[in-house]
């Protein structure tokens, strides 16, 4: 054992002086060609050159770097220096769940199959970085972009984004984690400055960004649009400067959002490394030669010229892009990569499964027998609505999008099929609301005529991409759903009891009409492969085992973002305070014992589960032990399926307020009926610390803590009580 033990430490040894020779040999390179470079060469590889890529040096053999937009797949090619679409016939894609579903499935190997299937494409489209994942945390449920991100819990995105940059970046391409830091609403995104306490910015919102860089080691960082405390995030120096560069050590490239560099000196000294999208005015638009008016163009070029600034500046900025480079486009043995193939679509499937979200099932209304001859009546827009379109930037051109109405038809080939819209939006348009022409009161009448002849409705309905809805640029108006959805459902169930929801959103919506319905799914946005994998779950085809990221308060004003005054939420134009601070999601409804709608972490199965034999390997822990619980947890019931086992800690006695529990350790385990396994997750001790922000630093105390397993933040089936020392 001791001769294998130490064949593991010379191998290791081996490797990591391997590292460090390459690092050591990648660093000289760049430091030769910088020394080649004139200085209008250094500055023109920190801007744009066109809407999506930046300048190389071609007569030293630097390539430019190309960008796209993601997460949820490659986009469609932009034209050089306009939003239109460049109307090229081959750049079609797979479109992928949106990461709300991606972290709906509590599942971090499908996270590294989403981040390596989507890199493949990227690279094949000869992309150098991928404007995503995003890990913004969900504050408020009318965020436009909350369906971009990966929930309410800094603890379950930090786990999930790992994977993805891993998996995206195996394939040469960077990764670019966004936005940093605290764009977590679109309404005046462009200006309002965040003021909010050091625990909230360490414990909420920077966790998943940390974790990106640290364990993740993801090459680039987009910055947000807003100001915090003052300073624009794209070059903030507690922001970039201190936290991202300083204490994370980030060695990657720090890229501005479009348009959101807002002053020369401060960008050249506060950290941003590429401009982009800014044009002449800060407004992303363009004129003749405008890139050379970039603030880290000509404006900066004069800057050094003059003596206010180094020129050794420009060249710490250049080193971060050359790095990237060496690891992207100069990398001569990074893969070729794969566009649309079948693998591709079976990997946005099978996430698209395991992000359904079933939220109520009375007297097992699902799942609904294929065989059966029955009529289902299918009502709704969202049934047929193209949601691969729209949204803002995240828009894609897939290869194809089954619709949920088209995969309802292809599994329930024995079922009398109606369909009727119901209800109508208006076009997508990108930044504005475009009523439809229809009569909204010949689509209800239409919708309740089928709904009266048919065996059981199906509800398709939600939100979609339109402006003030999901989509970039702005937020909901309302919490409710639009279009008028809801008196839409309550008069079907005058004509027919026997109905259910399929709500297609990144959002969660009031429910007026919950406790009359038979069913709810959460099916969010699913990408090329939707209507299979809503068939699959409801036919029952797949067992649902998705969980909410995010909770469902039962009334906005349940929100915590909302139970202040309008500074809180949305601001007051100006400035915008995070009143709730540390209480974010279900640590505000937990800790201020207000019960949602539905919880984070909450999700129903078509079987049953019990979790027996929990225990911790010992009761007493030191800051540097890991606490490892382990239990049994046995599939009751007699099918398939999957669980997810949520481990929350409370500190008894914190000498601050600290939220009434906080997940701390997750894992999906797979069951066969009445299968039981032994599953251990593991806490390393001092991730219990909190931000003590009187000696800006984390701190353990000593003390009770209790462990909490169980299946949601509000379903705990154990509790075990620990001390620290």
């Amino acid at each position: 054992m001791k001769k294998l033990l130490f064949v593991i430490f010379l191998l290791t040894l081996v490797s990591t002086n391997q590292l460090l020779a390459q690092n050591n040999s990648m660093d000289n390179k760049i430091k030769e060609i910088i020394k080649q470079l004139t200085l209008k060469e250094k500055l023109d590889m920190c801007h744009a050159q066109s809407k999506f890529s930046s300048k190389g040096v071609a007569r030293l053999g630097i390539p430019e770097i190309w960008m796209s937009d993601g997460p949820h797949g490659v986009r469609a090619e932009i034209a050089w220096d306009s939003w239109q679409h460049a109307g090229w016939t081959n750049d079609s894609c797979t479109a992928f769940p949106a990461l709300t579903c991606l972290a709906a499935t509590f599942n971090p190997k499908l996270s590294y199959k989403y981040g390596k299937a989507i890199g493949e494409e990227a690279r094949y489209r000869k992309k150098d970085i991928l404007l995503g994942p995003g890990v913004n945390i969900y504050r408020t449920p009318l965020n436009g972009r909350n369906f971009e991100y990966m929930g309410e819990d800094p603890y379950l995105a930090s786990k999930m984004v790992v994977p993805y940059i891993h998996g995206v970046q195996e394939n040469g391409v960077a990764a670019c984690v966004k936005h940093y830091v605290l764009n977590n609403q679109e309404h005046w995104r462009d200006h309002i400055n965040v003021e909010l306490s050091d625990r909230a910015l360490y414990e909420i919102y920077l966790p998943a960004f940390k974790a990106a860089v640290q364990e993740g080691k993801v090459w680039s960082i987009m910055g947000a649009y807003n100001q915090v405390r003052g300073q624009y995030c794209c070059h903030n120096e507690l922001l970039v400067n201190k936290i991202l560069k300083g204490d994370w050590g980030f060695d990657g490239v720090l890229v501005t959002d479009w348009g959101a560099t807002h002053d020369t000196k401060e960008a050249a000294l506060f950290g941003l490394d590429i401009e982009m999208g800014t044009g002449t005015d800060g407004l992303t638009s363009s004129l003749k030669n405008a890139y050379d008016n970039y603030f880290m163009a000509n404006p900066l070029l004069k800057m050094i010229q003059s003596g206010e600034i180094d020129e050794s500046v420009v060249d710490e900025k250049v080193e971060r892009i050359l790095r990237l480079m060496f690891r992207t486009n100069m990398n001569s043995s990074r893969p070729n990569g794969i566009m649309n193939s079948q693998e591709h679509f079976d990997v946005a499937r099978e996430i698209a499964q395991e992000g359904i979200v079933l939220l109520k099932n009375e007297a097992n209304f699902f799942p609904i027998d294929p065989e059966k001859v029955q009529t289902i009546a299918i009502i709704g827009e969202n049934a047929t609505k193209m949601m691969t379109v729209g949204g803002g930037s995240s828009e894609l051109k897939t290869i194809h999008e089954i619709s949920p109405l088209e995969g309802i038809h292809k599994r329930f080939k024995n079922a009398n099929i109606l369909h009727a819209m119901g209800y109508a939006s208006g076009p997508s348009v990108y930044g504005r609301v475009i009523d439809s022409k229809l009569n909204a009161d010949s689509l209800k009448n239409e919708a309740l005529e089928i709904a009266s002849k048919a065996d059981i409705v199906l509800f398709v309905g939600g939100l979609n991409k339109n402006h003030h809805q999901d989509c970039e640029g702005d937020d909901r108006k309302h919490f409710s759903l639009p279009f008028g959805q809801d008196d839409l459902i309550s008069r079907i169930l005058k004509v027919n009891k026997n109905t259910a929801v399929i709500l297609i959103s990144g959002n969660a919506v009031e429910m007026p009409w919950v406790d009359q319905v038979k069913g709810i799914v959460q099916t969010w946005y699913l990408g090329s492969e939707t209507g299979h994998a809503i068939a699959d779950v409801l036919s029952g085809d797949v067992n649902p085992s998705g969980k909410l990221p995010f909770s469902f308060p039962v009334k906005l004003e349940d929100n915590a973002a909302h139970a202040f005054d309008e500074l809180s939420y949305p601001g007051d134009g100006t400035n915008q305070e995070y009143k709730e601070d540390i209480l974010v999601g279900y640590r505000w409804h937990d800790t201020k014992k207000i019960k949602p709608l539905y919880a984070f972490g909450f999700g129903l199965s078509y079987t049953s589960f019990q979790i027996q034999n929990v225990k911790s390997n010992k009761i007493s822990y030191k800051k540097e032990d890991t606490i490892i619980i382990s239990c049994e947890i046995k599939n009751t019931g007699k099918i398939k399926g999957n669980e997810v086992i949520q481990v929350y800690v409370n500190d008894v006695k914190a000498s601050v307020l600290r939220p009434l529990k906080e997940l701390k350790a997750f894992k999906k385990v797979k069951l066969n009926p009445k299968e039981t396994k032994s599953i251990t997750l593991k806490i390393p001790t001092k991730e219990l610390a909190f931000f003590d922000d009187s000696i800006m630093d984390w701190k353990l105390e000593s003390g009770q803590y209790k462990l909490m397993i169980g299946m949601s933040s509000q379903d705990i089936k154990k509790i075990i009580s620990v001390k620290v020392k």
